[in-house]
């Protein structure tokens, strides 16, 4: 490999780094064949040569968060400045006389997004703060002049942005610690470089990110680069020369002569990244869904389709690798196929395949029908619906593939279908405005449509009741607000709840409790399966239906997702936390909710699981699925409740007696060429249709 993507770079004297492969490179200042200085485990950035060339100083996120480290610029052992924990961070340069490198990173902010300079001594010790409140850069120039950038670092992520927090320039002209902000043209600036007496600076005012200049009192703006394709980014300069990226390639504008020149660079490189290799499905996990005899599982790890028996058994993988994506896998009707949508003919499409085999995937569908948001089987039929970006409710018939539209919102996507266990009935959430959902029913054959609540607020993850005389969904149409520990207002941190309608008038409330023996005979027959020659048919009253709703009684809460066993649901609640930490990878780990049941025999409410994010129930009515961060547990719908104080956390161990599913019996296969041009195409697929 001789050309790369070329990133970060940096330039002083003869000699010039960069990053390339999430490596530092070097090679002369006029180019030539680079030397790869770094093999590291993570990622190197923002590199910055000293003054005289000798020293580099870097970003590296070797041991998790990035830090700051310097070593020889002609190579040699990295060594570890800070100790900061920050999540950005990157280097902004060395003082005058090489002996302090400056910084920018957020270890001291409570919001992750606002980044303070520091200094800290090239032989390291404890960084100082410098005492300029926000920075994202910053440029010194003589007799302790100096300017900083603040808001934007790399307009190239959000082309043309013009809102609130654009990039601002703020010059300090006479060193006296006083600072005005350049009234420049509204084109996101960053970067500001203090040459001579002027402040050099990226922005794209002009439609393409360029370099400019401007006078120290924000008047005679120039521009210096003639980028037309591709945005100029993270320009460095040693006072007489700027390096910058445009798209692949680095340029080097020399000031004296008012030119740019491409530095032809070669990196000869075995391209490690570009390697075959294998990860665990876990890592990646996606869509998953219950096998409708219970047996199995389907689930999209990474853009591929896996099938698997829970417990024992061989892992069937499906599709044509990396070079695709599949998503929303759904078990078809017969238990035999699998639904899915996938890109491998350059747009969406529904499609099926054999779960037992690698078999060639049909493509059910034809032409154009939108980026599908939502997709789901009909129970004892070859229909499949789907919901696309464009708010619109089709249906398809997997026999002939013919598409039909059955609604469309004009506020918002559809969302949460589900089909009534008879398959005649389809419910799902619409949006009469933006912000306020309502549970809707669909009549699959003929396409009726009628409202089943009225819009409050959200409505939201509809579920049949199996034996067809309820429909469960979670709302927010309780307001019982709760006042302000701080200041005199009021707020609603808990407003959903679980809500139940009954489909028809004569179906009494599932909350009053119904007669029954003294011995438990009635329990062990709730235990066994219906027969199955009596196939269920849905009757509903849709006269009067919104106002036969009722809410569970139960607190308010933040609750998620909900499903329904035979004379028992099942839902999920998460508590209610405050913004802090920011970073979202602080909390993610430990934002998991609680897996509760409601048994209507018992009129009782029990935990089941206490670390849950997602659920998926089984169309046997049984097998409930539910996913603990990267990991899948399968568990029966129907088990003894526990009493109260007496839940017991699962062993850990995967396998039957605990229920957790061993994911790392899969593994997916990538392919990083074929991956990353199916992820580009798939961007450009979404900016076009949206």
């Amino acid at each position: 490999m001789n050309q790369g993507y070329y990133r970060y770079p940096t330039i002083a004297r003869d000699r010039l780094v960069f990053v390339c492969e999430d490596d530092l490179w070097s090679v002369p200042a006029s180019g030539g064949d680079a030397v790869r200085l770094t093999v590291s485990f993570g990622a190197c950035s923002y590199p910055r040569l000293s003054p005289d060339g000798e020293s580099l100083a870097f970003f590296s996120n070797d041991d998790g968060n990035p830090e700051l480290y310097v070593m020889p610029a002609q190579g040699g052992e990295p060594r570890r400045l800070t100790f900061l924990g920050a999540t950005l961070a990157w280097t902004a340069g060395w003082s005058a006389d090489g002996k302090e490198i400056h910084f920018l990173a957020n270890p001291t902010t409570w919001y992750e997004g606002e980044t303070r300079p520091f200094a800290i001594a090239k032989e390291g010790g404890t960084p100082r703060e410098l005492d300029l409140g926000h920075a994202r850069s910053l440029s010194f120039g003589t007799r302790g002049r100096m300017t900083i950038g603040r808001n934007a670092a790399d307009p190239a992520r959000w082309k043309r942005y013009r809102g609130g927090t654009s990039g601002e320039i703020w010059v300090d002209a006479r060193g006296a610690g006083r600072f005005a902000r350049l009234a420049l043209p509204s084109g996101n600036p960053c970067w500001p470089m203090w040459i001579g007496e002027r402040i050099f600076f990226l922005a794209d005012h002009e439609g393409i990110g360029n370099i400019y200049s401007v006078a120290l009192d924000g008047s005679d703006v120039r521009r210096h680069s003639h980028e037309t394709e591709y945005y100029a980014r993270f320009p460095s300069t040693d006072g007489a020369r700027i390096v910058y990226g445009a798209g692949a390639q680095i340029r080097c504008y020399d000031v004296a002569s008012d030119t740019v020149r491409d530095v032809e660079i070669a990196t000869k490189s075995a391209a490690p990244q570009t390697v075959r290799r294998f990860e665990n499905a876990a890592e990646s996990l996606d869509q998953f869904e219950p096998h409708p005899d219970g047996t199995q599982v389907a689930f999209d790890a990474r853009g591929q389709q896996f099938t698997m028996p829970l417990f024992e058994g061989a892992v069937t993988r499906h599709g044509t690798g990396s070079g695709t994506r599949t998503r929303l896998t759904q078990w078809f009707h017969d238990g035999k196929h699998v639904a899915f949508v996938t890109d491998q003919n350059g747009y969406e499409q529904i499609a099926l395949c054999a779960s037992e085999g690698p078999g060639e995937a049909k493509i059910v569908t034809k032409g154009d029908i939108g980026r599908v948001t939502d997709l789901a089987c009909s129970p004892n039929s070859s229909v499949i619906l789907f919901a696309n970006h464009r708010h619109e409710l089709c249906a398809v018939d997997a026999d002939d593939g013919k598409v039909r539209t059955l609604d469309r919102s004009d506020a918002h996507r559809v969302e949460d279908i589900a089909f009534s266990p008879d398959g005649r009935y389809a419910a799902y959430v619409w949006y009469p405005a933006y912000g306020t959902s309502i549970i809707r029913m669909v009549k699959v054959r003929s396409g009726k449509i009628h409202d089943v609540t009225s819009p409050v607020r959200v409505d939201e993850s509809p579920a049949w009741d199996p034996e067809g005389n309820y429909l469960y969904f979670i709302s927010t149409r309780d307001f019982n607000p709760v006042y302000d520990a701080l200041q005199f207002d009021l707020s609603f941190p808990q407003a959903s709840r679980p809500f139940v309608v009954t489909l028809r008038a004569d179906v009494p409330s599932p909350f009053v409790p119904k007669p029954k023996p003294i011995h438990h005979d009635h329990e062990r027959l709730r235990e066994q399966p219906k027969d199955d020659k009596k196939p269920i048919r849905i009757e509903i009253e849709f006269e009067g239906i919104a106002g036969r709703v009722l809410g569970f009684p139960l607190d308010e809460g933040d609750y998620r997702e909900i499903v329904a066993a035979r004379e028992r649901v099942l839902f999920t609640r998460f508590p209610v936390k405050g913004i802090k930490p920011a970073r979202r990878e602080d909390i993610e780990d430990d934002e998991h909710g609680t897996l509760l049941a409601y048994d209507f025999e018992q009129q009782r409410l029990a935990t089941i699981a206490n670390e849950c994010d997602e659920i998926r129930l089984g169309r046997d009515g049984r097998t409930l699925i539910y996913r603990a961060s990267d990991r899948l547990r399968a568990i029966d719908a129907l088990a003894e409740l526990p009493e109260e104080g007496d839940e017991q956390k699962p062993p850990a161990e995967s396998g039957r007696r605990s229920g957790w599913i061993d994911l790392e019996r899969a593994s997916v296969e990538i392919v990083p060429r074929d991956e990353w041009a199916q992820m580009y195409r798939e961007a450009w697929r979404m900016q076009s249709e949206n």
